[in-house]
């Protein structure tokens, strides 16, 4: 099935900016930290991911395209009377690094003709700036559309090829879960470790070939990769979902990403 006409890429962008600025209005830790109860994702909700998930509908609105949206803090819901066209929302992935101004903080938009990963036809993360003052580096948007390859800031991403697994990504970094796996993660291979707090930009980063591969520590749901997984396999690499790959608030699974098969296979062997 195919999206119905419209300019969905033109819609992310739009929707990336203005959750990007809506963002950014919140200046200091204290704004950006205050909590605003849980969404429907399951995870405590900030101010700043309520902020920015409001810039996103109202860009969805004003797009006037009946669809079903499926955003972290909203949860689902029809807009313009709902539809087969599922629009997948995480309004701030790396809530924790974007309220204390860290780098890997993301909004991540995906666009699907049906309700399953292999449908995202058009997959959005737009970088939310750190705190840096004037000389930090703009924020990167990356997007894919199904079939016509992955980019970032505008430049095409190379085709991944296989190689050694020199740097592994790991998400979620908590403490308790990284004990938990580290006799297997020693059995991996990986040279160097990266906890980086993102799952969407870890999937960016493996697509970009900076990230050798990326495996989540937790069960993930479809808001926190529905996009960059996109990004991933336009590349050629693979994106793995044991636990499912549903695009609804229901879907739970571990994930793993690589630049080869035989990489992503042997990162599920973990588990």
């Amino acid at each position: 099935m195919s999206l119905p006409d419209a300019d969905w890429l033109g819609f992310c962008r739009r929707a990336g900016a203005a959750a990007r600025e809506a963002v950014a209005s919140y200046s200091t830790r204290a704004e950006r930290s205050v909590e605003t109860g849980r969404g429907e994702g399951g995870d405590t909700a900030y101010v700043i991911d309520r902020a920015a998930e409001d810039a996103i509908f109202a860009e969805l609105e004003a797009l006037d395209v009946p669809v079903t949206a499926i955003s972290e803090e909203r949860g689902e819901l029809p807009v313009r009377g709902g539809g087969m066209v599922r629009v997948v929302i995480d309004p701030v992935d790396g809530s924790v690094n974007a309220k204390r101004g860290l780098p890997f903080a993301c909004v991540s938009i995906a666009v699907a003709s049906g309700a399953a990963m292999e449908d995202v036809q058009v997959g959005f993360v737009a970088e939310l700036a750190p705190s840096g003052g004037r000389d930090a580096p703009a924020p990167r948007d990356w997007w894919a559309v199904r079939g016509e390859g992955a980019f970032v800031s505008g430049e095409r991403l190379r085709p991944l090829e296989p190689g050694p697994l020199e740097i592994l990504g790991l998400e979620t970094a908590r403490p308790e879960l990284v004990a938990g796996v580290a006799p297997a993660l020693a059995e991996v291979g990986a040279r160097r470790l990266r906890a980086l707090g993102s799952v969407a930009m870890s999937l960016c980063l493996v697509a970009m070939g900076q990230l050798d591969a990326m495996v989540t520590l937790r069960e993930v749901r479809s808001v926190d990769v529905a996009a960059a997984q996109l990004l991933v396999t336009e590349v050629g690499g693979l994106v793995a979902f044991p636990g499912g790959d549903g695009l609804d608030l229901e879907m739970r699974s571990r994930a793993a990403a690589g630049r080869s098969p035989e990489v992503v296979e042997r990162l599920l062997g973990m588990f």
